[in-house]
């Protein structure tokens, strides 16, 4: 039990520096002042972060500014070099490369397709059989029990979440890997994400670990093939492509998304799949 106490508080303290990077990507972070922050020595604090977070500061100075690089890609008309350096690399060349070990493309590439899809959400009206509609089947699920540790800070950290969740499960068997949210992740207030597996061994206690009931019913299913920085464009195309025309409206169930890949080791990010599950009811009438 003290060494679950000294986990935990080592945890909560390792969350404020990684708090810190995520409010101010492009912020000098130093290690000293990072462990000044997490209240560790600053000689020994790199061993504690890699050892609590699964990868070094650096790494998630660089995937926190990759992650804004995205929403400038989306939401910008600023160059490509403009974007380079405004996330802190010197040329466009690297920041290329970088961007590409990050998202599995180009950031060219990757402003089309989401400028491709964006384009197309807003297309009106529906036509009956139109291709640009996203590939879709509808199922119905039973309800299901999954071990869950709820994420706290931006979606760019979320990977962090999942390797702790992977990191507690120890050497028992992951059958399953899930993403659950609850809410509307324009509100931050009042949405809530979990990293989620389903495992068939017994689950100890941990203070950090919930128990998630997802109630069965009726699921839109998309299988998105490609890295997980599409996954949110991938959602709003249904929202706003397939769901007006379909007969069916957004049921208060969470959405869930099914990582197929287990582990990601390994495996391009162009190649990963995930099944996105959005919960439906039949419309209401007018």
């Amino acid at each position: 039990m003290a060494n679950d106490r000294t986990e935990r508080n080592y945890r909560i303290r390792v969350a404020r520096a990684v708090a810190a990077i995520v409010a101010d990507p492009m912020a000098n972070s130093r290690l000293d002042d990072l462990a000044r922050l997490a209240n560790f020595s600053p000689f020994h604090f790199h061993r504690v972060y890699a050892g609590v977070v699964g990868e070094t500061v650096a790494a998630t100075v660089r995937r926190v500014r990759l992650a804004l690089a995205t929403r400038l890609l989306t939401s910008s008309n600023e160059s490509i070099t403009q974007v380079a350096l405004a996330v802190g690399y010197d040329s466009p060349q690297a920041f290329a490369r970088a961007f590409h070990e990050f998202t599995g493309q180009s950031p060219r590439a990757f402003r089309q397709q989401m400028t491709q899809t964006f384009i197309a959400a807003e297309m009106t009206p529906l036509l009956p059989g139109d291709a640009s509609l996203p590939a879709v089947t509808i199922v119905e699920r039973p309800a299901r029990q999954l071990r869950a540790l709820r994420h706290v800070g931006s979606f760019a950290t979320i990977p962090h979440t999942h390797r702790q969740l992977r990191l507690r499960a120890g050497p028992r068997t992951i059958s399953e890997k899930w993403g659950a949210s609850f809410g509307n992740p324009e509100h931050a207030g009042r949405f809530r994400y979990y990293a989620a597996i389903a495992s068939p061994e017994p689950w100890p206690e941990d203070a950090d670990i919930e128990t998630l009931e997802i109630p069965g019913g009726r699921y839109v299913v998309h299988r998105l093939v490609g890295p997980y920085t599409r996954i949110n464009a991938a959602a709003q195309a249904i929202y706003t492509r397939w769901m007006p025309g379909s007969g069916y409206e957004p049921d208060d169930r969470p959405t869930l998304e099914h990582y197929l890949d287990t582990s990601s080791r390994g495996t391009a990010p162009a190649a990963l799949r995930t099944d996105l599950f959005i919960p439906i009811r039949s419309a209401s009438p007018p």
